[in-house]
């Protein structure tokens, strides 16, 4: 068997990367619900990005990573205030105001944002795939936002907080691409953590004082959080972040809504019902659509020209 190309083969370590970050973003939601019952929307974000840092910044020691190039560091801090910051506040905030179907269904505009956004800024192509995979997906989206909504259990300030934390998530995103081209991919996931952490510092009173009160699951699922879907999953984000698009890497967050109907069925006992299946096999189909390629068209068979009759060797 012929080994792959090596354009062949870092494209399936970009996707497997992408897959591992899915994951681990999936699994996020179901400890968020538990551990922000505890742990207030402030103090969660800051105990989840120091729990990174710490991580990260271990693995920075090890490799000998040292400082980012001046010329990263705009990409870096802005994506790590609006992503690894405001977004996690947002978000924490949002989701203790709203239920999980209308936060799931606002911030799954977060993809469509970056996509634009790309395209304006980074000069992302478009191509037709990527687009209808993005209907497809959002379709899904919507369909498991409203099959998990409860009907009035949702506010004005909820659904605003889940908009901001889709447009930070998505601005942090674009952000962050061009500082993948200037420094390594744990440079701008280690630093992007700690702006994100001291920017959270304010709510440091508040989470010595929850931490005081919370049992120990909670703060288990808080160090959870940001071990694994910060420390991890976006470095292996930023590793398939810096080999393709932003277009291309915001629609494969897609498929975070299934797995998270998923992962609630299992960890949680909580029977999603034919319409939330439904929801997620589009969002899984959208994505797949969304990454494929197009076939290259072989190109018709050009006949020969036709070759001058040589000469007759005779006088």
């Amino acid at each position: 068997m012929m080994n792959a190309s090596p354009g062949r083969r870092t494209e399936l370590l970009a996707a497997g990367a992408a897959t591992v970050t899915v994951i681990l973003w999936a699994s996020a939601f179901v400890s968020i619900r538990s551990a922000g019952e505890e742990y207030s929307p402030g103090a969660l974000a800051l105990g989840r990005l120091l729990a990174g840092a710490f991580t990260l910044g271990i693995f920075c020691l090890v490799r000998r990573e040292g400082w980012p190039p001046r010329a990263a560091w705009p990409g870096i801090a802005i994506s790590g205030l609006l992503w690894f910051g405001f977004y996690m506040v947002a978000l924490n905030w949002g989701e203790q105001q709203v239920d999980a179907g209308t936060a799931a269904l606002v911030v799954n505009i977060g993809p469509i944002l970056i996509a634009l956004l790309g395209a304006r800024l980074l000069g992302d192509p478009m191509p037709p795939r990527l687009l209808a995979g993005m209907a497809v997906s959002f379709a899904g989206a919507v369909t498991v936002g409203l099959s998990m909504s409860s009907g009035g259990g949702s506010s004005v300030l909820g659904v605003v907080l889940c908009l901001l934390a889709a447009v930070g998530y998505a601005s942090g995103v674009v952000a962050q691409k061009p500082a993948l081209g200037r420094a390594s991919v744990l440079q701008v996931t280690t630093f992007g953590c700690l702006v994100g952490a001291v920017a959270c510092l304010p709510f440091a009173g508040q989470l010595v004082a929850d931490a005081a009160d919370a049992p120990l699951s909670a703060t288990l699922n808080m160090v959870y959080l940001g071990v694994f879907p910060t420390a991890l999953a976006f470095t292996t984000w930023a590793y398939a972040l810096a080999r393709t698009t932003a277009s291309r890497m915001g629609a494969t967050t897609y498929a975070v809504p299934a797995l998270v109907v998923l992962m609630s069925w299992l960890a949680l006992g909580e029977v999603p019902g034919l319409l939330t299946l439904a929801g997620g096999a589009l969002c899984l189909a959208g994505v797949a659509v969304s990454r494929s390629r197009a076939r290259a068209v072989a190109p018709e068979a050009v006949p020969p020209a036709p070759q001058p009759e040589r000469a007759s060797d005779s006088a």
